[in-house]
């Protein structure tokens, strides 16, 4: 794209061949022929069907697949039919996923305007904004969104909000002359306009220079088609354990059908009796169970202001960091508020005014008279520095419109950029009066005398001294001056430019865009759980770094980087350097991205806060994109995945606690179900080395993963917090899930159950054959794994969680416990599932078989915890 700020308006209308009376009909058509309609282009999306199809290309899905053929191929339908309803319906769970995810470029199309006001043919009309092409002459008032990028040609005191795209709260003061320079930030293009912001006072006649794809927002739609989506910790580390487990699983099986092979078990039967261990070793319910955990973790969320619109970047708030946040809208409240005032020499507080003081009432009926904005029932109309000044006033009872009707306007010169000055006269005092508000650099070479409580005296170098030094201390602090001045004027005297000299000094008024009351409490827990806040934002390196000092993101030793000082750097000197840079200022889309690169590069899981059209890129970018539901655009809010209800950023900090908790939960859940399938395996393993009857039918192995199984892990999932969580420090998320100690523990506890299952089954063999041996292996097992719901419940004994503290444990074991009576009692479900029948005293050996597990599991937790107190 053209450097146009640095052409000149004949130039630029020479580039498109148009005249300041607008494009002609050939023109427009010839125009739309070359570069298309003011459109941004859609992404090529999959279909519902491939994203269907995708989700069976799960190595653990083929094994399943696989093992229902051969059940099949077998005669047991049954088996056959459950494997393919699990798998069936956690396909339709990750499609429904999926296709409610990606509607990012949807939203930017929608931020443009529906119509422009353009010249064509000499003639002003307004047409739908996707018609407008590159050398259309745009008309722009106050309340109109700018359709397209552009190159002003005549300016009327144009000023544009473009906080969506720079992330600069103020409005920018706009300009038509031409800017000196090879590079620019689009913040500091005072000559052009852009596609997507707001006019927010004055006018201009602007010919367009970009239209679609080829606009700032253009290249954001481009940014957010070319950055690809990073997959949670929980995601990484299940995807390699399900890879590791599957292997193990097919190498267990081959020996198992090798062995059955060689003891000349015919074919058939030894592909049944490794498809038994497959589904014994497989947790089906495992991807479900997750999916429940994360929606039950979204709920509980959604109450405390924090939509998730991506289950899986729950748990993945567990391991953040890194929080890279915005500042306007964000930390900070949006709003103009005026801090501190200059005047008689003193320093005052916002708070402080005394209206009963001469030259303080003079300085706040000043800034409220030389002033266009109003706020009506709490609603602000006009640029935020004004209503600033009249928000102040509001503070002490003063109501600007009343004020103005006592003090009328008698004559007026409007603000300029140029001028960087605003004058008004007013009757007061018995005198004419004229007022002037404006930049100081501006306004203080026109300062004859100063007014203190001595009274007014000539203005010396001492008082221009002392004025630029308080000036310059307000700036530091990342204060915006606007300085105030007066003279006497002949009654009904029309002001003029020239009258614009020999004033006699007012005051300074400082104001900020304040952070909000609970930032400093946010990032200091933010701190204290172990995570790194860093701001980025598009406004100015003194601003952001007296902002960020403010609420401690700032601290002694850490650097503030400018967009600038970011492009000198190579992403390798990035990298070495981002962990001492706490503000980075006059950022862009691009520079989001890189940020948030570089930590991820270090290792670290990052969050990006954000509520403008030039966050969604690193939103997308970020392992947790967070954007704000009251202020955020839409284009944010779709490319995030999650949204604060509140704008609030303490709210990300219960989340993060929230999300710990539900990982510490997933892995309980985890715990619990791969213990109990570790018991399954190790007993058909023990009945195929030594030869003896298969322990369970496949049917047996389903009904105890896919519904005794699925109840309690639920249930685990819905685990209260335990213990400080912000306290802890952030998990590393490189570091696997199943780990040498859980899977230590996996095995120990797997052990403990297949021993008492397998004493269970060699009573059966004893006391009723084949048949009932199965049927109490079974029920051991099943029931087992009921109980071992609760030993899963956390590392503590149940005395010190609370045996009662999760209702829901004991809802999923008596629910459990309800559906395995039924199946030994009800006949038609005997015969479904191949129990037989049972007497008191096999029951009653099922029962405590069964409960020895978790009384000596309960022991061991007790015992440790006693060993780690001494």
């Amino acid at each position: 794209m053209k450097n146009y700020f640095s052409m000149s308006v004949e130039k630029v209308l020479e580039k498109f061949n148009v005249g300041r009376d607008g494009l002609n009909d050939s023109e427009v058509k010839s125009q739309r022929e070359k570069y298309g309609y003011n459109e941004l282009a859609e992404g090529t999306k999959k279909s519902v069907f491939q994203v269907f199809i995708e989700q069976f290309k799960d190595l653990l899905v083929i094994i399943l697949l696989a093992a229902a053929v051969i059940s099949a191929l077998s005669g047991n339908l049954e088996s056959t039919i459950v494997i393919f309803a699990v798998i069936i319906l956690n396909a339709i769970l990750g499609t429904v996923q999926h296709v409610k995810a990606e509607q990012s470029l949807n939203s930017l199309k929608a931020l443009s305007s529906p119509n422009a006001k353009v010249i064509r043919n000499s003639t002003k009309i307004e047409i739908p904004s996707k018609d407008v092409v590159p050398g259309d002459i745009l008309v722009l008032e106050a309340g109109d969104f700018v359709p397209a990028d552009g190159r002003i040609l005549e300016n009327y005191s144009l000023q544009v909000n473009e906080s969506s795209l720079t992330g600069e709260s103020e409005s920018v003061i706009k300009f038509s002359e031409i800017i000196d320079q090879d590079e620019l930030a689009l913040g500091d293009q005072k000559n052009m306009v852009f596609s997507g912001s707001l006019v927010t006072y004055g006018r201009a006649y602007v010919v367009a220079t970009g239209t679609g794809m080829s606009t700032e927002i253009g290249k954001i739609a481009t940014l957010l088609e070319s950055t690809q989506e990073k997959k949670t910790p929980l995601q990484v580390s299940l995807d390699d354990f399900s890879k590791k487990l599957a292997i193990g699983i097919l190498g267990v099986c081959a020996i198992v059908f090798a062995l059955s092979m060689y003891r000349q078990i015919p074919i058939l039967d030894s592909l049944m009796f490794a498809v038994a261990l497959a589904v014994a070793a497989i947790p089906e319910a495992l991807g479900s169970i997750v999916t429940i955990v994360l929606a039950i973790g979204t709920q509980k969320m959604a109450t405390e202001n924090a939509i998730i619109k991506q289950l899986k970047a729950v748990e993945g708030l567990g391991c953040v960091s890194v929080i890279c946040s915005d500042k306007t809208g964000t930390l900070t409240q949006n709003k103009m508020k005026v801090k501190k005032s200059f005047v008689d020499n003193k320093v005052i507080d916002f708070e402080d005014y005394d209206l009963n003081n001469d030259l303080q009432k003079k300085l706040m009926r000043c800034s409220i008279l030389c002033n266009d904005s109003i706020i009506d029932n709490g609603t602000e109309i006009g640029d935020p520095t004004e209503t600033a000044l009249v928000d102040l006033g509001k503070n002490y009872q003063i109501d600007e419109l009343e004020l103005r009707d006592i003090y009328p306007r008698l004559s007026e010169i409007p603000f300029d950029s140029d001028r960087k000055l605003m004058s008004t006269s007013h009757e007061m005092y018995g005198k004419c009066i004229m007022f002037t508000k404006g930049a100081l650099d501006v306004l203080l070479p026109r300062i004859k005398y100063i007014e203190t409580s001595d009274g007014i005296k000539e203005f010396t170098d001492e008082d221009r001294t002392n004025i630029e030094e308080m000036n310059q201390n307000f700036s530091e602090n990342g204060l915006r001056v606007l300085a105030f001045a007066y003279k006497e004027i002949p009654e009904n005297y029309v002001l003029s430019l020239n009258d614009e000299d020999n004033y006699t000094f007012l005051g300074l008024i400082s104001m900020i865009d304040p952070p909000r009351e609970e930032s400093a409490k946010a990032v200091s827990d933010c701190i204290g759980a172990g995570i790194k806040p860093v701001m980025i934002t598009g406004d100015h390196k003194i601003t952001a770094s007296a902002i960020a000092t403010q609420i401690g993101i700032l601290k002694p030793g850490d650097e503030a980087l400018n967009g600038v000082d970011l492009d000198k750097l190579s992403d390798e000197e990035l990298k070495e350097k981002v962990d001492k840079v706490s503000v980075y200022a006059r950022v862009s889309p691009e520079h989001k991205i890189r940020i948030v690169k570089a930590w991820q590069e270090k290792g670290n899981i990052v969050a990006m806060t954000g509520d403008g059209v030039n966050d969604a890129p690193a939103l997308k970018q970020a392992d947790i994109g967070i954007a704000m539901g009251i202020t955020g655009t839409e284009v944010s809010k779709d490319a995030a995945s999650m949204i604060l209800t509140d704008d609030n950023f303490a709210t990300i900090v219960k989340s993060v606690a929230n999300g710990r908790n539900v990982y510490t939960n997933i892995k309980n859940s985890i715990k619990f179900l791969l213990s109990g399938n570790t018991a399954g395996i190790f007993s058909v393993l023990y009945t195929s080395l030594l030869a003896l009857p298969m322990p369970f039918a496949p049917v047996h192995l389903l009904f105890i993963n896919l519904l005794t199984d699925s109840l309690p892990a639920i249930a685990i999932g819905v685990e209260s917090p335990k213990g400080d969580l912000l306290k802890q420090k952030p998990r590393n998320s490189k570091a696997p899930i199943v780990s040498k100690d859980f899977l230590g523990e996996i095995v120990f506890e797997g052990i403990l159950i297949t021993i008492f299952t397998l004493i269970a089954y060699h009573i059966g063999l004893r006391s009723g054959g084949d048949a009932v041996a199965s049927t109490m292996a079974f029920a051991t097992l099943c029931l087992a794994r009921l109980f071992h719901g609760f030993n899963c419940r956390g590392d503590k004994s149940l005395f010190q969680i609370g045996l009662f503290s999760n209702k829901f444990s004991w809802i999923a074991f008596f629910l459990g416990l309800g559906l395995l009576t039924l199946v030994l009692t009800v006949g038609p479900l005997k015969e479904l599932f191949e129990v037989s029948n049972l007497n008191s005293a096999q029951l009653e050996s099922i029962y405590l078989l069964a409960f020895l597990p978790t009384v000596l599991i309960q022991l061991s937790k007790v015992i440790l915890v006693d060993r780690v107190k001494k």
